[in-house]
Parts: structure tokens; sequence; C-alpha cells
């Protein structure tokens, strides 16, 4: 448990995001699998974009939204 009034607020501020960084994430993950699933142009842009903004927020690393979308590129062909 923290124990400096500081410590207290950072826990707080990080529970906050930790909530936020999951609904993001799963949103992402969803996206990806029915971009996979049915490779049509409109869900492959959706994935992309929420890559783009999981990214943006450093939620996950550019490299890896990076990786995701080249794996995504390739179904549109």
């Amino acid at each position: 448990m923290p124990v400096t009034k500081t410590a207290k607020r950072a826990l707080r501020g990080s529970k906050r995001k930790e909530i936020v960084n999951k609904i993001i994430l799963s949103k992402l993950e969803i996206a990806i699998k029915l971009a996979k699933k049915t490779k049509v142009k409109k869900n492959i842009q959706a994935a992309e974009s929420l890559t783009d903004r999981a990214s943006k927020t450093s939620t996950i690393h550019k490299n890896k939204a990076a990786r995701i979308k080249s794996q995504l590129s390739k179904l549109q062909k």
C-alpha cells in the first residue's frame, strides 16, 4: 500500500489509466480478429484506425502498431 499522499494519488491515476487501456486493447483485438476473419476493406480500415489510436496514446508500442498494420494491409491484396 502506498504511504505518502502523492503515492496514493498516483495509484488512483494508474488504476483509471489501466481501465482505459484495457478497453482500448480489447476493442483493438476484436477489430483485428474481425478484419482477419472477414477480409472486408471497411473492417481492415477500422482495425488500422484503432491501431493508430492505441499507439498514439502509447497503449501499444509504435513498432507493434506497424507490424499489425502491415499484417492487415496484406489482407487487402
